[in-house]
């Protein structure tokens, strides 16, 4: 899984428990750190619970993922899981009015469900192993001699 479908699952994932205005900015031309942020907006500290708890435990069940940072606790208001090249933030809508990541990262491109990409590209082809030819014996005649190092005479 590409950190693209990463995202987009976390956003599946975080809808399942209903989770409101939820977010997807690609910064991976702008940032160093991550690729995507996943931003998703829970109404209370249990609703908030159940968003994470979905998205690590569909994460761990359907690709076998887990997060390498989580920060926050139950009873905050701002949970950060930390997949590498995706970071989802699941938070009460004021705690996510007073910090306006969406605003912070603005240059960053949304990436929406469902949406197509463009075909500027064709799809890359996978390699197909080379098959080597037989090596062919070349004659006798055509063959070089190594030349012979030069010889001293002792006189």
């Amino acid at each position: 899984m590409d950190s693209k479908e990463l995202a987009l699952k976390c956003r599946e994932l975080a809808d399942h428990k209903k989770a409101e205005n939820i977010v997807i900015l690609d910064v991976h031309k702008l940032s160093s750190v991550t690729d995507f942020f996943v931003i998703a907006t829970g109404t209370s500290a249990p609703h908030l619970r159940a968003v994470v708890d979905e998205i690590e435990d569909g994460l761990k069940r359907d690709a076998a993922l887990r997060p390498q940072t989580r920060d926050g606790r139950v009873g905050e208001s701002w949970i950060v899981l930390d997949y590498f090249d995706v970071i989802v933030h699941v938070m009460r809508g004021d705690v996510r009015d007073r910090f306006d990541l969406e605003g912070l990262w603005r240059d960053a491109p949304r990436i929406e469900p469902g949406a197509v990409e463009p075909a500027s590209m064709p799809p890359i082809k996978p390699k197909t192993p080379r098959i080597s030819k037989p090596k062919t014996k070349v004659a006798a005649s055509t063959r070089r001699r190594p030349a012979k190092p030069p010889t001293s005479r002792a006189s």
